[in-house]
C-alpha cells in the first residue's frame, strides 16, 4: 500500500526531471488521497478545457489549500469547514474519472507550489476509454 510519504516522494522526483513517471501513477494509484467536497460534490477546477480532480496527501496539505481558498474567498480560514472524501488514487483514475463524462483528471496538492502534480487524462493514467489521447497515432497504448 502505498503512503501519503512516497507519493510525496515521487512527486518530488518528477519535479525535480528524475524518477519514472509510471513510478509516479503506480504511487498514486496505490495512495489515499483527500477529495475536499465543494456544493454536495468533489472538489474540481476546470483548466485547459480538463476538469481536475483536486486531491491532498494528507490534512496538512489540505489546510494549506484551504487557507489559501480563504484569501480567495475574502473570509478567514475558519470561516468554513471543510469536510473531504478519502479515495485510494486507483478508484479515482479508473472509478471517478470515467464517471464526470468529461476530459478529467487529478490535481495532487494544489496549494503547494513546489509539490504539486498534474495527472492528466492520458493513456496510461486513466482508462483508455476515457484518455484524450486513446486512438492517437504513436501515442503508447496502456492497459
Amino acid at each position: 500500500m502505498g503512503d501519503k510519504l512516497a507519493l510525496v516522494k515521487r512527486i518530488a522526483e518528477r519535479r525535480a526531471g528524475v524518477g519514472d513517471p509510471r513510478a509516479l501513477v503506480g504511487e498514486l494509484r496505490r495512495s489515499l488521497v483527500l477529495v475536499p467536497f465543494d456544493r454536495g460534490g468533489l472538489w474540481t477546477a476546470e483548466f485547459g478545457g480538463v476538469r481536475w480532480v483536486c486531491g491532498f496527501t494528507d490534512e496538512a496539505a489540505l489546510a494549506r489549500f484551504a487557507g489559501e481558498r480563504a484569501v480567495v474567498e475574502g473570509a478567514g480560514p475558519a470561516s468554513r469547514s471543510w469536510d473531504y472524501a478519502t479515495f485510494r488514487g486507483a478508484r479515482l483514475l479508473d472509478e471517478v474519472i470515467p464517471a464526470m463524462g468529461v476530459p478529467a483528471g487529478v490535481a495532487v496538492n494544489v496549494a503547494d507550489p513546489d509539490g504539486s502534480m498534474l495527472f492528466p487524462p492520458v493513456v496510461g493514467v486513466v482508462p483508455n476509454g476515457v484518455a484524450v489521447d486513446a486512438g492517437v497515432p504513436g501515442e503508447e497504448q496502456g492497459r
